[in-house]
């Protein structure tokens, strides 16, 4: 009964490993998505400086190419809107793994009563 308890375990904990690392991965996700977030943010905030006549250059590859202001306007918008779909889902799958997580703890710390009882148990 015990080593199937050890092995039970055992198995738990390398899933709970696992989750933890995928959470660590969904946390650098979301990470990465704030921080273009804040810089797609920082241009929508430059753009409304802007006045109508004012000239706005895109950069592709090693050139900058003029670009139509509601055009770039609208394109940091649409960058923005995707960001933040992006983050929202990141953030369920964040709320999802540590649920996962608190789970795995939980059997995990049952299975480790358990087995503490039994072999008290056991001594006595």
């Amino acid at each position: 009964m015990r080593a199937q308890q050890q092995e039970q375990l055992a198995k738990l904990s390398n899933e709970f490993q696992t989750l933890q690392r995928e959470l660590s991965n969904l946390i650098e996700s979301r990470q990465k998505l704030e921080a273009q977030s804040n810089e797609n943010e920082a241009v929508a905030k430059e753009f409304q400086k802007l006045s109508l006549n004012e000239k706005i250059y895109k950069l592709v590859g090693t050139a900058l190419l003029l670009q139509e202001q509601n055009e770039a306007k609208q394109n940091v918008e649409k960058r923005l809107e995707l960001i933040r779909g992006d983050m929202k889902r990141t953030d369920q799958l964040i709320q999802a793994a540590e649920s996962k997580m608190e789970t795995k703890k939980n059997e995990i710390v049952r299975i480790q009563t358990l087995t503490a009882a039994q072999a008290q148990a056991g001594e006595v």
